[in-house]
């Protein structure tokens, strides 16, 4: 079994190079450009976003309804899984959920900003919901592999 010094090492390169990639998607990929300044695009409410594209997903394609919710889910699997190797003090569920949701709504935030996309409390839910998923992944390989 790796040490824990090489395990939060390798965990940490890969979070680098994870976010990198999560920024070059968040603001420059998909054909996104930066376009700062109003007219901003946002939606506050709740659950608005996703109960549009279930309602829709009949009439449009999954690469668009599916990608979206399920993408914004996967996207950030990762990161309840590499988060709690890197720093112990994430390893409790309340200090990595509010981590995780200071740093969306700032991700987000600065999206509209930029222009580079819509800020989306949906987003920010289905995000949570990912790093939720990862977080139980992380708990069966620390159970599994003795991850401390």
């Amino acid at each position: 079994m790796p040490s824990v010094r090489l395990l939060r090492t390798v965990a940490f390169v890969a979070f680098i190079l994870y976010m990198g990639l999560l920024l070059y998607w968040m603001f420059l990929g998909f054909g996104r450009t930066l376009r700062p300044g109003p007219p901003y695009s946002y939606n506050i409410v709740p659950l608005d976003t996703i109960g549009r594209y279930l309602r829709a997903a009949q009439s449009l394609p999954f690469r668009v309804w599916g990608v979206n919710l399920l993408g914004n889910i996967g996207i950030f699997v990762p990161f309840g899984i590499l988060l709690p190797i890197i720093w112990v003090s994430l390893r409790r569920l309340g200090s990595l959920l509010l981590t995780v949701v200071v740093a969306l709504i700032i991700l987000e935030v600065s999206q509209m900003l930029l222009g580079a996309g819509t800020m989306d409390v949906d987003d920010v839910i289905l995000n949570v919901l990912g790093m939720l998923i990862g977080r139980v992944v992380y708990e069966l390989l620390r159970k599994r592999f003795g991850i401390e």
